[in-house]
């Protein structure tokens, strides 16, 4: 087996190359750019519907994608969603078909739980839901799983596709990044009365899936959503982090419709929402097709997360 891993200096493909090294699997590397790790590396240019795919597949049994268009803080792009699909769905499709006519046996997609939507109430996501995505973000990744699709029935590809929640680890940016940064500095936060649940997924959580998709057979052709297991409310997740920082955890009571209030009058309301609101997935099909269980706990994978250099 050899491995070809995109997106491969990104926080989860670096995370990953380095599981798969450390298990022996033969890896090569797609960046964008040339870098200076050295090893089995191709460098493939910007990725779109014109990408030529084909040396850096030459000799791969197996290909995980994970280089996309991520979310975006500040867009400034005219129209996101032709821009989103120009890398995610475009790019995709065209490394799919040429990755079929290489040879490739399976085809691992990272798509994302956003492809279900934003947020759940009564009940939790699961991988036969009607997908529901609600930014530019979560269509082009539902519009790349389609493709994807489309291209493993024509040509025989095994397509697993694969849909986290927000991934946690050491090295990841964004959002909790920002939020370890706050609670290690002591920042007082007007949480402690949200009562939401969210899953999430460590990423030695995500890669160890990854690592169990690479040739088990009830994996291929499936939809599999993943999570660490234990879904927790913001409030828990701060004190967890708390604890990892060996710092104290500083909560202040504060009621969320107040907190989604202001944060719609200074802008801020899908950030306030991912913080006051639930998202939570039935990852038991994946446990069972697999029988998998995530390595590490909730408080080990933020220890991880949290921990620094010496």
């Amino acid at each position: 087996m050899k491995v070809l891993v995109t997106g491969a200096n990104g926080f989860l493909g670096t995370h990953l190359c380095a599981y798969l090294a450390a298990r022996d699997i033969p890896c090569r590397r797609a960046v964008r750019r040339p870098d200076q790790s050295g090893g089995d590396t191709a460098a493939v240019g910007d990725i779109d519907g014109a990408t030529d795919w084909a040396p850096a597949l030459s000799g791969i049994t197996v290909v995980v994608h994970l280089a996309a268009r991520v979310h975006v803080l500040r867009e400034e792009a005219h129209d996101p969603l032709a821009v989103f699909r120009r890398v995610n769905v475009e790019g995709t499709a065209k490394l799919a078909r040429q990755a079929a006519e290489a040879g490739v046996r399976r085809f691992i997609f990272m798509s994302s739980i956003k492809v279900n939507g934003e947020e759940t109430f009564a009940r939790l996501f699961g991988p036969d839901d009607q997908p529901a995505p609600a930014d530019p973000y979560g269509i082009s990744k539902l519009e790349a799983e389609e493709v994807l699709r489309q291209v493993a029935r024509n040509t025989g590809i095994e397509a697993v596709i694969l849909r986290p929640p927000l991934v946690y680890g050491r090295g990841v940016g964004g959002n909790f990044t920002r939020l370890v940064r706050l609670v290690r500095q002591g920042w007082y936060l007007p949480l402690g009365s949200v009562r939401n649940r969210r899953s999430l997924v460590g990423v030695e959580n995500l890669c160890s899936l990854v690592f169990l998709c690479l040739g088990h057979p009830a994996a291929a052709n499936r939809v599999l959503l993943v999570s660490d297991g234990r879904d927790v409310s913001t409030p828990e997740l701060i004190r967890g982090i708390a604890q990892a920082c060996a710092v104290a955890p500083r909560l202040l009571p504060c009621p969320p419709f107040l907190l989604r209030l202001l944060a719609r009058l200074c802008g801020r309301e899908k950030e306030i929402r991912r913080l006051t609101g639930s998202l939570q997935i039935d990852d038991s099909r994946t446990r069972s097709l697999l029988d998998w269980q995530p390595p590490l706990s909730l408080a080990e994978g933020l220890r991880q997360s949290v921990c620094r250099d010496e």
